[in-house]
């Protein structure tokens, strides 16, 4: 995270945002209700891939609000954009809706969280918050429906551990979250993530809930 101010009502970071969005309607008005908001700083905003790529990249925001539909691409050319440049920040997909194998490619891809537009303003700031703090926001029962198959798999041996930390992965708690239900250290926990990766294969938490969903549910 390259947050480094302090949110003065709270004593918590405040958590730098991107917004892309093609539409100047909806655009405008989340930046108004963001700014409203003292835990956010907005670093930029565009309605443009092209021109938002390179400013995403120099400001760095720890939450990029990215719509589904760009107009010129959709979010599947971004992500992969982003990723050849190695965007460290988490993305929240904000959406009046989506095709499942999008989704299911865009979670793969490393997004953190799905959002529909339908839903509340006040939600909307509740997660990109969350998703700031390491949650992952994929409602479940959705994800469940959106797995086309399950394809026979040499699946990994879990210790007892990291078949917890992957129950609580799937609740959608965040690290320090984890630590408290198990009585052990965060760093604890960011170890056994590290191991979860890499007896997986996969580099993010939305990409290890996903899979855990697709191959491992039964062993935990």
């Amino acid at each position: 995270m390259s947050s480094t101010d302090t949110s003065s009502s709270t004593g918590t970071k405040t958590v730098r945002l991107f917004v892309l969005d093609d539409h100047a309607l909806f655009r405008e008005g989340l930046l108004r209700l963001l700014e409203s908001d003292n835990r956010f700083e907005i670093t930029g905003h565009s309605g443009t891939p092209s021109t938002a790529l390179p400013q995403i990249i120099a400001a760095k925001p720890d939450v990029l609000i990215l719509d589904y539909d760009l107009g010129s691409q959709t979010a599947l050319e971004f992500m992969r954009a982003l990723q050849r440049e190695k965007f460290e920040g988490r993305v929240l997909l904000v959406t009046a809706g989506l095709p499942d194998n999008d989704a299911l490619t865009l979670i793969r891809l490393g997004i953190s969280g799905i959002f529909h537009k339908q839903d509340s303003p006040e939600s909307l700031q509740r997660a990109i918050f969350e998703v700031s703090q390491g949650r992952v926001l994929i409602d479940q029962q959705y994800l469940q429906t959106i797995v086309a198959a399950n394809t026979p798999q040499d699946a990994p041996r879990f210790t007892d551990r990291e078949r917890t930390t992957l129950r609580y992965l799937l609740q959608g708690l965040a690290n320090k979250e984890i630590a408290a239900e198990l009585n052990i250290s965060e760093s604890a926990v960011k170890a056994t993530l590290q191991q979860l990766f890499s007896k997986t294969g996969v580099r993010t938490r939305s990409q290890l809930v996903l899979l855990a969903i697709e191959r491992y549910r039964a062993q935990l």
